[in-house]
């Protein structure tokens, strides 16, 4: 069957399995490895993408589920000038260690800030619910949304 959808900013068809998973459409055929594989049932965040400006955990969706829809992965993401801003406060509050949870914590940040671009601590920690991290304990990652809420005021 034959899939239409935006990623990244381009339009794509994708003939494909329609059941096939997101995740492994876009790691496999796209070779967009920064989507990963973690828990394969939506709980850790390895797999986060943005679909229609939505985190959403990529493991968990059907290919068939993005027909005519807009999905945004990291490697989409890092082309923006919201990333940098929100890379530069991760860097500044030593938000990333090993780096597995970073793409997810930032799509978090990207889909939250859009909808709040004054998110309060408890809306962060909302925001990156189903998210993991096993090295910062999430404070220094709060503490960069927050650093980058007032750096990129307006562009959210």
């Amino acid at each position: 069957m034959k899939i239409k959808f935006t990623l990244n900013q381009k339009s794509i068809e994708h003939e494909a399995n329609p059941s096939s998973r997101l995740l492994d459409v876009l790691r496999d055929e796209f070779h967009l490895k920064g989507t990963k594989e973690g828990c394969g049932e939506g709980e850790c965040g390895a797999c986060a993408i943005l679909v229609d400006g939505h985190i959403t955990h990529s493991c968990l969706v059907p290919l068939a589920n993005v027909n005519n829809r807009s999905v945004t992965t990291i490697e989409g993401f890092r082309e923006t000038s919201q990333y940098r801003i929100l890379e530069e406060a991760m860097v500044e509050e030593g938000g990333s260690q090993c780096g597995i949870c970073s793409p997810g914590m930032m799509l978090a940040a990207q889909s939250l800030l859009t909808k709040n671009s004054h998110p309060t601590e408890e809306d962060i920690r909302d925001a990156l619910s189903g998210n993991l991290c096993r090295c910062t304990g999430y404070n220094m990652i709060i503490k960069a949304i927050i650093r980058a809420s007032k750096r990129g005021e307006g562009l959210w």
